[in-house]
């Protein structure tokens, strides 16, 4: 297991295909406002952009100790050099993702709004779990909605860490960490906010005030 924590901004990268930032620059920007975690998310088809991208990430985030975690490619966070995957439904098992990736790897599981889905995850050697949409998402406008006491009823079934995702702002996030969160996963919040650093101040602060 990791001996980084999972605990306080967790931010996911977004591609648009209109913005021209740079990834790497952008991810420097969030972990400088206070992000403790980062996430590297791009269903693109472009192997080797993802496969650049993510290695330049990895070495920025292990020069600032914050973990990179990849979403749903166990391959491609073994060859870029990440602390782990993050797997959703339809990807591999988590069995599949710590033989690739070796006991140490960090490896989330979405969990969306079922607790056993999570109990199961938990039992079968996961590093943390993810449930959301809590709130409406432009990430992701069709995910399944999570009722807030899901948070409650999780903390004390759970033993690892909790991330909540969908739709959290500076205003209704400090509801999902008194509920039971230990991290907040955001995308738009952060990566499509003009000023990240700002953006990312604003959650983290939710962590040092609470």
């Amino acid at each position: 297991m990791s001996d980084h924590s999972i605990r306080g901004l967790y931010v996911i990268t977004a591609r648009r295909e209109w913005d021209r930032r740079d990834i790497v620059a952008c991810v420097r920007l969030a972990i400088d406002g206070g992000a403790r975690v980062v996430q590297y998310r791009d269903k693109s088809s472009d192997s080797l952009r993802r496969l650049e991208e993510a290695t330049a990430l990895a070495r920025v985030c292990r020069e600032r100790n914050v973990p990179l975690i990849i979403n749903d490619d166990p391959e491609l966070a073994h060859n870029c050099g990440a602390d782990g995957v993050h797997l959703g439904k339809e990807d591999r098992t988590i069995r599949e993702a710590r033989a690739l990736l070796g006991p140490a790897a960090l490896i989330g599981v979405s969990c969306y709004d079922h607790l056993e889905r999570a109990r199961r995850a938990e039992a079968a050697g996961c590093d943390y779990v993810a449930f959301g949409s809590f709130f409406p998402s432009r990430t992701k406008p069709d995910a399944v909605r999570a009722p807030l006491e899901l948070l409650q009823r999780a903390r004390e079934a759970l033993r690892v860490p909790i991330v909540a995702i969908g739709g959290i702002s500076p205003e209704n996030g400090r509801r999902l960490i008194e509920a039971g969160a230990d991290a907040l996963a955001v995308v738009e919040g952060v990566f499509g906010k003009e000023d990240i650093l700002a953006a990312a101040q604003r959650y983290a602060r939710l962590f040092r005030d609470g």
